[in-house]
């Protein structure tokens, strides 16, 4: 497994503020700030794909009512989410579930540096939340055509369902089948630039995700199984 320091994938770093208006470090200075007050049930963590899915209805819908902080980035890499969550994003708060969804950004990266930087993360997350249970959800197809980084995602994927399991209180939810069509096409109805999705992408993922943070949430503790997988 790639998860430990000799990955690059797995090393924590911030974002060079290369634009000049210190953006990224503004927003993981409120996600801290707002850890000092919040009550969370559920902590969504990740880049653009996690951050999206806040400005549509399924998630004031679905995720609010389920007491959910959302803590994702557009852009970040397992390394910017490794450093975010190592320098106080998990402080003050103890949520009963964390769903991360990243990597699909990690261009420099082979799939299984990938899969190991998630799985990095994951580590972290169960050792600092330790009744936390952990959802990482697949990384999605993308570009409208078959092309090289469908292949990687799906490979990160494949390592994913391998090695998650053994962490015990994490497992991944597959969110990535219902996007390609017969014809090897995405559609800009599921995917508006064939990357992030729209709220028809949104809502297909968002049933089974919903279904399965109530399944976990409704568990009392002495029903909890030792693994989800």
């Amino acid at each position: 497994m790639s998860g430990d320091a000799l990955n690059p994938a797995a090393v924590a770093q911030s974002v060079e503020d290369v634009h000049g208006d210190d953006r990224w470090m503004s927003q993981h200075t409120r996600f801290v700030q707002e850890c000092k007050d919040a009550e969370p049930d559920v902590l969504f963590v990740g880049d653009s794909m996690i951050q999206l899915m806040q400005q549509y209805e399924v998630w004031r819908e679905l995720f609010s009512p389920l007491h959910a902080l959302n803590f994702a980035i557009g852009g970040d890499t397992t390394c910017n989410v490794l450093w975010r969550l190592q320098n106080g994003e998990l402080e003050n708060i103890r949520p009963k579930v964390v769903v991360l969804w990243v990597g699909t950004n990690n261009h420099q990266h082979t799939a299984e540096q990938v899969a190991g930087g998630i799985l990095a993360i994951a580590k972290l997350l169960t050792s600092s939340l330790p009744k936390a249970k952990i959802v990482v959800l697949s990384l999605l197809p993308r570009g409208e055509r078959p092309n090289p980084l469908r292949e990687k995602n799906a490979a990160v994927n494949e390592f994913l369902l391998s090695w998650l399991p053994r962490l015990g209180r994490a497992q991944v939810l597959d969110v990535s089948g219902d996007f390609v069509h017969s014809d090897g096409a995405i559609s800009p109805q599921d995917m508006f630039d064939f990357l992030h999705l729209t709220q028809t992408g949104y809502r297909t993922i968002a049933k089974p995700l919903s279904d399965l943070l109530l399944q976990i949430l409704d568990e009392k503790p002495e029903e909890q199984p030792a693994s989800l997988i």
